[in-house]
């Protein structure tokens, strides 16, 4: 990975330059051991990408030379291996930023007996971000006029980062299966849903997982009462604790809370919708989040007007976000579109109802309730509507004031498994059906 500024304790091994915009730049190769975690003491070594120039700064992303950065990181990765004498099986490749990296070891660095058969996994964490350049960013990472076309690289007169990926990658996957799906169709292949049913075959769909050692309720040190299955009902001194944080009155009403970006894609103009009406209902609302001034306002506004109803922070406070949700009794994300989500994952693993819309991860992590099967973890509804939003946060309040049902949903919840050794596995069968391509393909 790059070595971004904010990462300290990283050791030396080698440095070399790479070639970039017709001059030298050098990378320096350092590495920091990480613990494998899973309960294992086991540990690995992370090798880091360092440039004074490309890295040393105090944003990740954004900046108005990312095209070079991310090429630079790319090309920088190729040329390490043989420097610390490591060959891959399988290079995993994220997002735009590495979309070239499959095309490079595919072209230029293809007839090199060291690099002709490593294998890449190409991961898209959301399609809407797909770093698309000028045309004269070819030249960076060895492409030319030939590749500009529509069957290549080309996308609506620029050059496509993720198109890359997505075309030279041996194996590709998303975040859940249902996105998987989602993103082959116009609605949601934000103009690449054609690449992408071409590339059916070697599309698959894996569910982000979170660490369960970190988001455990019974263990977190940032909330005010440690939890568990067994223990539950301790939850409610994490409510209290909140409601008093956020200036609420301490009331028995059901805590919503919602931690989010605030933007567009995550609903918030469907919640914008019916903010008032929530108001008359008789529940609290507790607002964790930073992004679109209009959202910024819209609820800085609703905490004013309702200063007993809502809490509102505007910002970013990881630590606020594990009272939120160990503190809420439901969580809203009622998501235009979502890759996979992680927040009703986390809620879910602190017994915090999750409130969804069915698409992408949250349609394959939340089932709707059933009382009279007693099955289901959360609360979800279809439609991108305002009423079918308040529709559903209705029927969470009516199986709210039902304790025994609560009490079966909420044990539901916290028995969900969303760790990572479930994805992990998958992933592990995935990187053997890649590196078996790659060798059919060389051989």
């Amino acid at each position: 990975m790059p070595k971004y500024k904010k990462i300290q304790g990283a050791a030396y091994i080698s440095d070399f330059p790479v070639e970039i915009a017709g001059r030298l730049e050098t990378a320096i190769i350092r590495t920091v051991p990480v613990k494998a975690g899973g309960g294992t003491k086991a540990e690995f070594p992370v090798y880091m990408v360092d440039s004074y120039r490309y890295f040393h700064r105090d944003y990740i992303y954004s900046g108005e030379d990312d095209v070079e950065r991310f090429v630079f990181f790319s090309r920088a990765v190729l040329d390490m291996l043989p420097v610390i004498g490591f060959k891959p099986d399988i290079i995993h490749c994220n997002d735009w930023q590495t979309g070239v990296l499959p095309f490079m070891l595919k072209t230029r660095y293809a007839k090199d007996d060291f690099y002709k058969d490593i294998a890449t996994l190409y991961t898209i964490h959301n399609l809407q971000y797909q770093g698309v350049f000028p045309r004269d960013v070819l030249g960076l990472f060895g492409a030319g006029p030939q590749n500009f076309h529509p069957d290549d690289l080309e996308f609506y007169g620029g050059v496509n980062f993720m198109k890359a990926g997505l075309l030279y990658a041996d194996k590709l996957n998303t975040v859940s299966q249902t996105y998987a799906k989602e993103i082959q169709t116009p609605e949601y292949g934000e103009r690449l849903d054609g690449v992408l049913r071409k590339r059916a075959r070697d599309l698959y769909g894996i569910l982000n997982g979170i660490d369960y050692e970190e988001f455990n309720p019974a263990t977190d040190p940032n909330i005010p009462k440690p939890y568990s299955l067994e223990t539950v009902k301790d939850k409610v001194h994490n409510k209290r604790a909140l409601q008093k944080e956020m200036g609420l009155p301490a009331l028995g009403a059901p805590l919503v809370g919602l931690v989010s970006r605030l933007v567009n894609q995550k609903g918030l103009d469907l919640t914008g919708a019916i903010v008032d009406d929530l108001m008359e209902r008789d529940l609290q609302l507790v607002v964790l989040g930073t992004g679109d001034p209009y959202y910024h306002k819209l609820f800085t506004d609703l905490g004013a007007k309702y200063p007993e109803k809502a809490g509102i922070k505007i910002g970013f406070d990881v630590k606020l976000a594990q009272r939120v949700y160990a503190g809420s009794d439901m969580f809203l994300m009622p998501s235009k579109f979502e890759p996979c989500g992680l927040g009703q994952i986390i809620s879910l693993r602190y017994g915090t109802i999750p409130i969804v819309r069915k698409t992408g991860g949250l349609l394959d992590t939340v089932e709707d309730y059933n009382a009279a099967k007693g099955t289901g973890n959360g609360f979800s509804f279809g439609a991108y509507s305002p009423l079918e939003l308040l529709q559903t946060i209705d029927r969470a309040l009516v199986v709210y004031r039902k304790p025994e049902q609560w009490d079966t949903l909420r044990e539901n919840a916290m028995r969900s498994d969303f760790s990572w050794s479930r994805s992990a596995s998958e992933y592990v069968n995935l990187y053997k059906k890649a590196m078996k391509k790659r060798l059919a393909e060389v051989a």
